[in-house]
């Protein structure tokens, strides 16, 4: 290469170092803004789950010391003072829970049907927790609710997809039981014991009403 095309390069490199200073320095900022973003918004997440886990924490300090009273009646009063705390939805429904427990507990049926049906309607709580509630009024010995009423609600906990499916119509059986309709309630119990996501608990209840009933769990007769 001669001197005159590596002087050429010289210059020609030295323009494009001063082009990419003066870019940094007129768009430099940009990166330095982006990479504080990338910083604080880590730094937020981490504060947020922080804040989160200390929540959540203390919600549940809070539980155990409520349940810590000798009489069902104060820790009944304790839950209902829980309830108005600054805690997660979540936990104010599980407190709710806990409560009609206790209500139940103490001789308190109607307040314990009252506290569950509050929960069941609560559109603002996670599904799972109003499937919970309406499980417990529709089965809760003692409760306000006709046998048509349970059969209603449990038929909708029972539909294919629901969280407590089976357990549903284990106590729909159970009311067929009631209702003096055996065949009924042997054929959700045969349904129950074949069925792929039932455990080994449910089986073996489900099993032992089938055999009350003197039949024999088609489970069973499959293994044999």
């Amino acid at each position: 290469m001669s001197d005159t095309d590596s002087f050429i390069e010289e210059v020609s490199e030295e323009m494009r170092r001063d082009r990419l200073y003066g870019y940094m320095r007129r768009y430099g900022w940009i990166a330095v803004l982006a990479i504080l973003s990338l910083v604080g918004g880590a730094a937020w997440n981490e504060y947020s789950k922080s804040q989160a886990r200390a929540k959540a924490q203390s919600a549940g300090n809070a539980i155990l010391a409520a349940l810590e009273a000798d009489d069902p009646q104060e820790r009944v009063k304790a839950l209902e003072a829980l309830q108005s705390e600054d805690i997660t939805e979540g936990a104010k429904a599980v407190v709710s829970l806990m409560r009609a427990a206790e209500q139940s507990a103490g001789d308190d049926p109607a307040g314990a049907q009252t506290a569950l049906e509050a929960i069941a309607v609560d559109g603002s709580l996670p599904e799972i927790y109003r499937q919970i509630a309406s499980f417990k009024s529709a089965t809760k010995s003692g409760g306000s609710l006709s046998m048509e009423d349970r059969r209603l609600r449990l038929d909708a906990l029972s539909a294919p997809g629901t969280s407590l499916r089976l357990l549903a119509t284990e106590q729909l059986a159970m009311l067929d039981i009631e209702a003096g309709d055996t065949a009924a309630a042997l054929e959700k119990l045969q349904g129950i014991v074949v069925d792929a996501e039932v455990t080994a608990g449910l089986r073996q209840r489900a099993t032992q009403l089938i055999v009350a009933l003197g039949a024999e769990p088609d489970v069973l007769s499959g293994q044999n």
